[in-house]
């Protein structure tokens, strides 16, 4: 795990010191990805400049120092990630006589021995893990970016006139003279409907994020701006054809091959020349993840894992229960407000770009846990979108059901009929919640989500608009964010009838929500600390085995990740870990309440948000006065409006 960051002057205005000066202040930039080695490479006749920072993980050795050169010199590799089947491809390479002579036994040596062996697009292919790359060409004199396929590792580009500035984080960026950084408000007003920015935008514009799962090429002797991104594989292609090609075996052989699939590949991420551990939340899936890893351990597993005071939120408790039943060596950390009250100005540097996801917070914080002990720690993100894990996708599949039997016209008269009771009179007509939700505060969430989905209603006539809606904290985005229209991220529809609406969900979060918003959190906290965070779950092979498993082995009984769970008991006792789903969540809509009140405050001041131009002040007073009062639970809201201001306060 490390930090690249570089540019090509296709001008070649800039000397050799004037390149290499500049592009140490990127990549210094980055030394929290990579506190172990630096280096940078340049070509001043090319206008071309690489910098890197290293975590070093695998062959601490110098033969791991990068910007690396292929054997015969034609590429320049900076790569940041891992690629876990490295040792096939070396293998593949030396059956065939493909392979130079390896110097070391990085993997990042291999990569460049696959790119001169087979190019770009079939080395790319072969690759499985978490990886972006700048790949110099030499002899054709082309740029190449590269990014994984789920999007765990980022890739930011964009060109402030004839340079294309590229890296690991904006702030890399940010250090070139040329770089410009002036406000997108249509990304603004995506990050207040999603508390992130969806891909390809960034909060700046001309400068886009990679999209997850491609290549861009830049020719060096072609005019700015020429090149797009080109797909190498998609999560919605995968989504299709195991729809049309689902499992055939009985569930109990399903079952063994998914054991034996996360097996090698838990084992495959296990690999590191450093201490290793993982984040353990006491969840479905972190809890497989790590019975896999004890399960092939030789020695206690070392597990980390935050808790809260606040019951309600707190899930510590649940994994220790697991870690003792699996014997790991454990470790957990409660957080105070305090805090997390301390923790929150790193947040915009952390971030780079506005981000609202406040579970980044106790991501954060079992991060720098885990950083105490080891160097790399496993996760287990990912199962709710494999296996339809998220209880929305049953919501809106049922709310959809019955809303398509209604004819429009009436769909937006019942909505109006919703719309207009307040939440006060909602929550006595839904009673019931009284006797599922612990507080008056949250008594009033079942009301709010009501009048979301109300308001959704309205408008859908299909059931991803739905659910796309029932997703925005802010719906009407440009009635608070001023000088926008708000562009849609697109929706890409299916191209045949196989997977059903659940499975089209399920994609559309991998393809969106999952590497702006999960991988994107995973990924700035745990580097903030020089940690490596690994994924198993993601790994393009179990995602195409997941897109397999027929919908009735991910869904039963109202409940989703069916066939995980089942494969979980094997390892836990189902007692342990079968309850309902919890997630990271973090209390701060009762922290701004209470001991962040002053901090947002001082961040919604009326003056302030006028004088700023961003915001148009009135709705979001209005939501605050009825937050602090107790009538509402407006804390998304405007949890995503104090991370802009934050970060505004720090860029």
């Amino acid at each position: 795990m490390c930090g690249l960051a570089g540019f090509l002057d296709l001008g070649r205005a800039t000397s050799a010191d004037g390149l290499r000066t500049t592009v140490i202040r990127m990549a210094d930039t980055l030394r929290h990805r990579g506190p172990n080695d630096a280096g940078t490479w340049e070509d001043a006749a090319a206008g071309i400049a690489m910098g890197f920072r290293r975590l070093s993980i695998i062959d601490l050795s110098v033969e791991g120092h990068q910007p690396m050169h292929s054997a015969s010199g034609r590429y320049v590799l900076g790569f940041n990630g891992e690629v876990y089947n490295f040792e096939a491809i070396r293998r593949e390479l030396e059956d065939t006589g493909a392979a130079p002579r390896f110097r070391g036994h990085s993997d990042t040596e291999v990569l460049l021995a696959a790119f001169e062996a087979w190019g770009v697009d079939a080395a790319v292919r072969r690759f499985a893990g978490m990886f972006a790359f700048a790949l110099w060409d030499r002899r054709e004199r082309r740029l190449y970016l590269g990014r994984d396929r789920l999007g765990e590792k980022p890739m930011y580009y964009g060109w402030a006139g004839s340079i294309l500035l590229f890296g690991s984080e904006l702030k890399a960026l940010r250090a070139h003279p040329a770089f410009r950084g002036e406000i997108d408000r249509d990304a603004l007003a995506l990050f207040v409907r999603y508390s992130c920015i969806p891909a390809p935008r960034s909060i700046y514009l001309g400068i886009q994020k990679l999209p997850p799962a491609t290549t861009l090429a830049v020719d060096a002797t072609q005019p700015p701006g020429n090149a797009s991104p080109v797909p190498y594989w998609s999560a919605w292609e995968a989504t299709e054809r195991g729809a049309r090609e689902p499992l055939r075996g009985t569930e109990a052989e399903c079952l063994d091959e998914l054991d034996r699939l996360l097996r090698e590949t838990v084992r495959q991420e296990m690999v590191a020349d450093v201490p290793l551990g993982a984040f353990l939340s006491g969840g479905v899936d972190s809890s497989l993840i790590v019975a896999l890893m004890q399960a092939q351990s030789p020695r206690p597993v070392k597990t980390f894992t935050i808790g809260f005071h606040e019951a309600a939120y707190n899930e510590a408790l649940h994994a220790k229960a697991v870690a003792k039943h699996l014997g790991t060596d454990h470790t957990d950390l409660y957080l105070t407000p305090d805090q997390v009250r301390e923790a929150i100005p790193l947040l915009p540097t952390l971030n780079d770009e506005p981000f609202a996801d406040a579970s980044q917070l106790p991501t954060y914080f079992v991060s720098r846990l885990a950083a105490q002990s080891v160097t790399v720690s496993l996760s287990g993100d990912g199962g709710d979108e494999l296996f339809a894990g998220y209880s929305r996708y049953l919501r809106v599949a049922a709310v959809w059901r019955a809303a398509r039997r209604v004819p429009g016209f009436l769909r937006g008269t019942a909505a109006g009929l919703l719309s207009v009771l307040s939440p006060q009179a909602l929550s006595r007509v839904l009673g019931t919640v009284r006797l599922i939700l612990p507080s008056r505060l949250a008594h009033y969430a079942a009301a709010d989500k009501v009048h979301k989905f109300a308001d959704a209603l309205r408008s859908v006539d299909r059931p991803e608009r739905l659910y796309r809606a029932l997703l925005s904290k802010w719906p009407r985005a440009e009635s608070v964010v001023l000088g926008t229209t708000p562009p849609e991220p697109v929706f890409r529809e299916t191209s045949s009838n196989s997977a059903g609406l659940i499975q089209r969900l399920q994609t559309y979060d991998m393809t969106t929500y999952l590497p702006d918003d999960i991988l994107t959190k995973v990924d700035r906290a745990s580097m903030a600390v020089s940690l490596e965070a690994r994924v198993p779950l993601l790994d393009h092979r179990v995602v195409e085995f997941a897109a397999r498993v027929p919908p009735g082995m991910k869904v039963r009984d109202g409940r989703g990740k069916w066939l995980s769970r089942e494969l979980l008991y094997r390892y836990v006792p189902r007692g342990l870990v079968d309850r309902p789903k919890m997630g990271f969540v973090v209390p701060v809509g009762a922290w701004v309440r209470g001991p962040l009140r002053a901090w947002a405050e001082s961040l919604l001041d009326e003056g302030r948000l006028r004088s700023e131009g961003f915001f148009d002040p009135a709705p979001i007073l209005r939501r605050w006065s009825e937050h602090l009062s107790g009538r509402r639970d407006w804390q998304p809201e405007l949890w995503d409006v104090l991370m802009f201001q934050a970060w505004h306060q720090a860029s």
